[in-house]
Order: C-alpha cells, then sequence, then structure tokens
C-alpha cells in the first residue's frame, strides 16, 4: 500500500467546497436515460430512504497531528452497507445496471493521480482489460467540457470497465489486476473510485481563543455529494436498502481506504469510538435507515 500522507498535505486535491474530488453531475454529462415503466421506477423510490435523517457525530483529535480534528459520521461507518455491484446494483444511468458508477468515467483528482494510474495500467494485458486494443492505439484518457482529464468513456461507460460475459472477468479491470497483483484496489484505481462512497471533506475552524485547526469530516457520499445533477442520477447505492446488510460494519470493511483518508493512528482511534457504540447496551442512537431491521 502507499505511503499514507497527512490528511492536511493532501488538501490541495480538493474541489471548492473542500470535499475529494468527484466531479459534479450535470445533464450535460449524462446521455439520454433509457425509458422505465412506473412499475420500476416505483420500485426503485421505495428502496432509497430520504436524504435527512438523525446522524450520529463524533469528533476527536488527530492522533498524529495536533493542528488536525477528525469529525466522523457514526451513523454511516457503523452501518451495513456494502457495494453490490453485479449483484443487484441498479447502476446510476437508467438501463445501464452492468456500469453501476462507472457511466461517466472518473475524473482524476491531480497529476500525479493520472501518473500513478498510468503505472499500473502499462500492466494490463488483453486477457484482464477487455477494451486493451483500443485503448493502447487510441488512448484511454480524455477531456470533458471543462478541460479537466478523465479515464475515457468509452462505448458508454469508463474504458476500463469490462463488460459482462468477458472471459477476464466483468467490472473495472484496474481492480481485478490488484486482486491479482494481491494489492489493495486503492492502488491501482484512479483517487475517486477508490474513495466513494466515502466523502471526505475539510473545513478550517476558528476557535474563540484565536487558534485554528482542520476539521477533517469523514462520512457519506450520497446523492448531494455529486452536486445538483445528483439528485438526477438514476439510484444511488448509499440510501438504498437494497445495499445495506452487508456482515461487516463500513468501518471494517472499509479499512484499507479509511486508513489511507485518516492515517493509521486516526483510523485505530475510529474504530474504538465504532466499537463503542455498537456495544451500548440502549437501542442504538441514530441508526441509519437504510439498514436491516431499522
Amino acid at each position: 500500500m502507499p505511503k499514507t500522507k497527512k490528511v492536511k498535505d493532501d488538501k490541495a486535491a480538493t474541489t471548492a467546497d473542500g470535499s475529494s474530488p468527484v466531479k459534479p453531475v450535470t445533464p450535460a454529462r449524462r446521455s439520454k436515460p433509457a425509458k422505465q415503466s412506473k412499475k420500476a421506477r416505483q420500485a426503485l423510490a421505495a428502496d432509497e430512504k430520504g436524504l435527512d435523517f438523525a446522524r450520529a457525530w463524533v469528533e476527536f483529535p488527530d492522533p498524529a497531528d495536533d493542528e488536525q480534528v477528525f469529525r466522523c459520521d457514526l451513523t454511516w461507518l457503523t452501518s451495513r452497507w456494502n457495494c453490490i455491484f453485479g449483484s443487484g446494483c441498479q447502476g446510476i444511468q437508467a438501463g445501464r445496471a452492468d456500469d453501476g458508477c462507472c457511466t461517466l468515467g472518473a475524473h482524476f483528482s491531480d497529476e500525479d493521480d493520472e501518473k500513478r494510474v498510468a503505472e499500473h495500467v502499462a500492466r494490463l494485458t488483453p486477457e484482464i482489460w477487455q477494451h486493451h486494443d483500443e485503448g493502447t492505439a487510441n488512448g484511454w484518457v480524455s477531456e470533458d467540457e471543462d478541460g479537466e482529464r478523465q479515464t475515457r468513456p468509452f462505448q458508454g461507460s469508463c474504458i476500463f470497465q469490462n463488460r459482462p460475459g468477458f472471459a477476464g472477468g466483468q467490472g473495472c479491470s484496474l481492480h481485478i489486476l490488484a486482486l491479482q497483483e494481491g494489492r489493495e484496489p486503492l492502488e491501482t484505481k484512479p483517487d475517486v473510485c477508490w474513495q466513494l462512497p466515502v466523502r471526505r471533506t475539510y473545513d478550517w475552524i476558528d476557535r474563540p481563543d484565536d487558534t485554528r485547526v482542520l476539521q477533517v469530516s469523514i462520512g457519506e457520499y450520497d446523492r448531494r455529494g455529486w452536486g445538483p445533477g445528483g439528485h438526477d442520477l438514476h439510484w444511488w447505492c448509499t440510501s438504498a436498502t437494497s445495499a445495506h446488510g452487508a456482515g461487516d460494519p463500513v468501518y471494517v470493511s472499509y479499512r484499507p481506504e479509511l486508513i489511507e483518508l485518516m492515517g493509521k493512528a486516526g483510523y485505530d482511534r475510529l474504530v474504538e469510538l465504532c466499537e463503542e457504540r455498537l456495544a451500548s447496551q440502549l437501542p442504538l442512537l441514530a441508526p441509519h435507515p437504510a439498514d436491516p431491521g431499522v
């Protein structure tokens, strides 16, 4: 796993609102959605819970940096969400469930992100990358209408996405490469891909005693995280009951990603607080409404 930078050193790779880099969704960036039956639309609407509900947040100092504090959404991090790509995922665009959240391609957070991914792309072979010939001949990077670089969309979704039926395996070829080489997928994939659906944001807090601290929030990447266009996504997993029910809570299943986002010392403290929350004999305060039994 790559060496984890100090969280505040990584702040340059954030959007204007201080969040981790995910390109906002706008109607211009989406192709015309497929038509759906009224029954199908109603089923999707029933699957997702609303965005506004009680959340349990906890704030604690970063053990590795006395100029930082973490603010973590325990409602999300102790929820039973898990990625259901290929096993019930409805996709963010109607009629393209097999794409999952890969329909739009992935915007790079910065030049280092693109350079890192390029080093791994060089090891992809036709056996594990369905569009190897196309990507090699015509490139795997494109620019959007704002001139920002991203993985190239090809035939309706990210060029690195293997379609169902491909012998090398369905899904992200960079993810498959990581698993074959015994790596964490966060090493080979663009930042935005491995961070979702965890959202990291930053705020400078001015305290009454004229001191200043960087508050790093770790929470759920819900529809609002995509920008105004996020409300038009066909379906989004974090609020969907069909994506909640995993054996392990998010803070356990996303251990490698959270360590990369918070550092090991910060993550270890988060684990203690999550375990205290789940060990309580009282009814769980502010559980995630999409979790089973809620």
